[in-house]
């Protein structure tokens, strides 16, 4: 492995997702903010957001994936993403995310209602993995034609 480069692993309860060797940035949205680290970074510890993490290699090309939630754990020159759930864009049922969307912005609607606080939390979350999901499917689409490093919503 190149000095400039590093190891990138995602992990979920179902197996790895992702695992590549030759990465020279990866920048990803903490519960502190949003992070870039390279290789030989100070190691850190951290909490992920529900968001897209950005994944850049030496050749020039960019991945992402859907990471929802977790913690990412680097040590200079591996970096390993634990998550409930991770999807990159090729895995992602886009119709799905889109009715997955449909379905969290009635919740709220239904909750905000009923003024009931759980349902309202747990459809929110809900909505923020379902445009997560979308998010990533359209970055890797458009990903040589921008180099957008916060998300949008898609609406």
């Amino acid at each position: 492995m190149a000095e400039n480069t590093f190891k990138v692993t995602i992990i979920t309860p179902d197996g790895t997702v992702y695992d590549n060797d030759k990465v020279t940035m990866l920048i990803m949205n903490t519960a502190g903010g949003q992070m870039g680290i390279m290789a030989n970074h100070v190691p850190l510890i951290a909490a992920l957001e529900i968001s897209t993490v950005r994944i850049k290699h030496s050749e020039g090309t960019d991945e992402v994936a859907a990471v929802n939630g977790g913690i990412i754990q680097f040590d200079g020159q591996n970096a390993t993403i634990a998550a409930d759930s991770a999807e990159m864009p090729e895995a992602i049922d886009v119709e799905r995310a889109q009715r997955a969307k449909k379905r969290s912005e009635s919740a709220i609607a239904e909750a905000k209602k009923k003024h009931n606080q759980s349902d309202l939390s747990r459809a929110e979350v809900h909505l923020k993995r379902a445009i997560n999901r979308l998010n990533a499917a359209s970055k890797q689409r458009n990903i040589g034609s921008s180099s957008r490093s916060t998300d949008e919503k898609i609406k």
